[in-house]
């Protein structure tokens, strides 16, 4: 039987991770996960609820060491949680202490760290279990599961924990801090924060800060080499904010592609190289590029892809089954290729194809834009009238015209949306993405409250 340990480098002494300015050592983890473990049903299926970095890795650990499956669903809404239960009736929840009840039977994480007792080794996990299923949701409504067998997340960790040494030009990630605005229980934050710490040897910020100040804050708090692992929208507002920031190594982005503008700031900003990666649920993390250089991506390892177009298939490394990306690619050989859009993300109008996405890096391209979003209305059957897009902007120095006018010199008209509706925010998740269900009823309430305007704004035709 082959074996993977829950946490690799022979130093146990070195930090997993950072609170307050302090280290967390790896050994102390060790003693943690095994003291929650103790305290685990003897089945089930856990829910990791705490927004605590650390103590959601914990939670995770101490799942493997007892032999249970953790579910990584897409949020912790009432909804999905009454799904989950038709789904895996032996769910419990992992809540930080104090934390208000979730409805289902609870574990309390630590409040405080185990005793060490100085003979700390890590478990060993059998490389074929499976450690984790990342939900995401179905056609159905119920969430559907994409089980991750311990070999292959640790050999995905492996090859990004390579891949970002490299672009900080380090021999290896050992040693560096990662501050992430990005929650751990989505697959983003889940690879790029916690695997990479248990697996590369970086060492996370156990907080999530989103507003700008406690960002910088935070990262003032790690040591060197340190690197921020965020997204477009909050990458956005923090350098809008025009917060003094500390310099990092490597800023890590991800969740939608990111505009060579909005890059180059970040990477004046923070002075460091700016790395985007790609990846989707089923395959996991697929690639990366440094976005300033060029458009063109490179997958991990020996990850290999075949095909073009609408049908890519990538295999290989982590990903031992073909498995079809569910993005347009434009395939330059086996390990490069250029994003066109999500398959989903396609719209047709007047015999032109666009992307959402390309139409969403442009509304908000526009100077005086803070957040934006286009959203095409589902076709109904037997109406006549043809389906145009609306855009739901966050601008309350921009009038609707305005809006139109700059993004006439972008996109073809064909895609100028029909409709803007000027939000106060846009219902975000916490990893910045736009779920389509929530856009579509931000369009079906009765009156959307506008951002405070400027007076006698003009309104573009609608």
């Amino acid at each position: 039987m082959t074996v993977h340990a829950l946490i690799a480098g022979a130093d146990l002494a070195a930090p997993l991770a950072w609170r307050n300015g302090r280290p967390i050592s790896r050994a102390q983890y060790l003693a943690d996960v095994l003291a929650l473990a103790a305290q685990l049903p003897a089945h089930g299926s856990p829910l990791n609820l705490s927004g605590d970095r650390y103590r959601f890795a914990v939670g995770l650990g101490a799942a493997m060491v007892r032999g249970h499956i953790s579910l990584l669903p897409p949020n912790h809404t009432p909804d999905t949680i009454e799904r989950l239960q038709r789904q895996f009736p032996d769910l419990y929840a992992l809540a930080d202490p104090g934390a208000p009840p979730s409805g289902l039977p609870t574990v309390d994480h630590l409040a405080a760290h185990a005793p060490l007792n100085g003979t700390a080794t890590p478990a060993q996990i059998n490389a074929e279990r499976i450690v984790a299923q990342v939900l995401t949701s179905g056609s159905t409504g119920a969430p559907v599961p994409h089980p991750k067998p311990w070999a292959l997340l640790v050999a995905s960790a492996r090859a990004e924990a390579d891949r970002l040494a490299e672009s900080m030009g380090l021999r290896e990630l050992a040693g560096t801090a990662i501050v992430g605005t990005v929650p751990a229980q989505h697959m983003y934050g889940f690879e790029s924060t916690v695997l990479v710490a248990l697996i590369g040897g970086a060492a996370f910020e156990v907080e999530r800060p989103f507003y700008p100040a406690d960002i910088a804050a935070a990262l003032a708090r790690v040591p060197r080499p340190r690197m921020l692992v965020t997204t477009p929208f909050h990458l956005k507002l923090l350098l809008d904010a025009g917060v003094a920031l500390p310099p990092v190594d490597l800023t890590l982005c991800a969740t939608a592609p990111l505009s060579p503008q909005l890059a180059a700031r970040a990477e004046a900003a923070l002075d460091a190289p700016l790395v985007e990666i790609y990846g989707c649920t089923e395959a996991g993390q697929v690639a990366t590029r440094q976005t300033t250089v060029g458009p063109d991506w490179h997958t991990f390892g020996t990850l290999r892809l075949e095909g073009d177009g609408d049908r890519t298939i990538v295999d290989g490394g982590h990903v031992p089954q073909p498995t079809q990306l569910a993005d347009v690619l434009e395939v330059i050989d086996a390990q490069h290729f250029r994003l066109l859009g999500r398959s989903n993300d396609l719209v047709n109008i007047a015999g032109k194809r666009s992307s959402i996405g390309h139409l969403n890096y442009h509304l908000n391209a526009i100077d005086g834009v803070v957040d934006g979003a286009f959203w095409m209305p589902p076709e109904r059957a037997g109406d006549p009238e043809v389906v145009r897009l609306v855009a739901f902007v966050v601008a309350p120095q921009l009038s609707d015209s305005a809006i139109v006018a700059a993004l006439r010199q972008r996109v073809d008209a064909a895609f100028l949306p029909r409709r803007i509706v000027q939000v106060a925010s846009l219902p975000r998740d916490p990893t910045g993405k736009l779920p389509a269900e929530r856009l579509a009823a931000l369009a079906a309430a009765p009156s959307p409250l506008p951002l405070a305007a400027p007076a006698h704004r003009p309104h573009a035709a609608r």
